[in-house]
């Protein structure tokens, strides 16, 4: 349990942002081969001694809470191989300040799963669904299921973790041609179909390097199809732009971390399965807590780190200035 009797307001960086939403990595494997995610080949995983034991991920959660993080996202890799994972769900739930959960998962093991997360206190999931073709999903995702993928959808829906958000990576030359399909989901279900922009991460940098599909590009195409979009309002922490198909239940998101950056409203930090804390998901900026927590570092101590962290957290990536991360995949730090 925290030192702290009372939790503190959220901690805010040097640049006057209020970080309250942590992107918590359970594990660096996958049970897909995504090609904007991970290489074909040579992937290393980190051994799983040196992965957060459930207790020690724990501690980090609760010193997190305490200084003021409200808002967690556990991802992967695939976050649904990590052993335990309903009744670690529920102890996070259980934590004092930690009010919302949502999860992004590629829905391979959500059939079986979605009713046990949601009562251990999972709120809603975001879905990784890059194409409506079996063909087409099984070469994008080296192997995975669309069949499998949709019945996961499907049993999410059935247990109530809404609203779902699915989410698309436009690939030029894979599925940019499925973009008005994927958009026209949302005529049929009150779901948030999400376009998102390749990003140049460690392993996958040469598909952006082949040209970045724009969120303007995107937004002209369906346009071209479905008429004028309706812009909706506009949650500034949230980094997809909605839009919604008149007369459609469900909304359309356009993510656009290359070509138009949301820096400005950034809230959010990352933990990485092996317990570092990374400051920008485009920036290589670590501060690492398995480190103190193996040393023995007390609750207070954990949450000095992390305000320090909190404080060192960069104003945003440097891709126009030509930096580009090298020390992560995305596989490692779940978008």
């Amino acid at each position: 349990m925290s030192d702290h009797p009372t939790l503190g307001e959220p901690a805010h960086d040097s640049y006057g942002r209020r970080i309250d939403y942590l992107r918590v990595s359970l594990t660096d494997r996958c049970n897909m081969r995504c090609v904007y995610c991970m290489p074909a080949v040579g992937m290393q995983f980190v051994p799983r001694p040196e992965l957060l034991s459930n207790a020690e991920l724990l501690l980090v959660l609760q010193a997190a809470a305490a200084v003021g993080f409200r808002k967690l996202r556990l991802t992967g890799g695939e976050p649904m191989l990590r052993p335990g994972l309903v009744e670690l769900v529920a102890a996070i739930k259980a934590i004092p300040g930690i009010e919302h959960i949502a999860m992004t998962t590629n829905a391979l093991r959500l059939r079986q799963l979605a009713e046990p997360l949601r009562q251990a206190g999972l709120d809603r999931v975001n879905i990784s669904i890059d194409s409506l073709d079996p063909h087409k999903f099984r070469r994008m995702t080296r192997g995975g299921s669309l069949d499998e993928v949709w019945a996961g959808v499907r049993a999410a829906d059935a247990a109530g973790l809404h609203p779902i958000k699915l989410n698309a990576v436009v690939v030029r030359g894979m599925n940019d041609d499925e973009v008005v399909q994927l958009a026209a989901l949302t005529q049929t279900y009150p779901w948030e179909l999400r376009f998102i922009e390749v990003m140049p991460l460690t392993g996958v940098a040469g598909l952006a390097d082949a040209g970045v599909i724009s969120s303007a590009e995107l937004i002209a195409h369906v346009e071209s199809h479905f008429g004028p979009l309706e812009l909706l309002t506009h949650d500034p922490h949230d980094p997809a732009r909605c839009y919604r198909i008149p007369g459609a239940p469900g909304r359309i998101g356009f993510i656009s971390a290359v070509t138009e950056p949301f820096c400005s409203t950034c809230n959010r930090m990352r933990l990485t399965a092996e317990g570092r804390l990374h400051l920008c998901l485009l920036r290589d900026d670590e501060v690492d807590l398995r480190a103190a927590l193996r040393a023995g570092a007390s609750q207070t101590e954990l949450e000095q780190i992390i305000r320090m962290a909190v404080s060192a957290k960069p104003w945003g990536h440097g891709l126009p200035d030509g930096v580009r991360p090298t020390l992560r995949g995305m596989s490692q730090l779940g978008g």
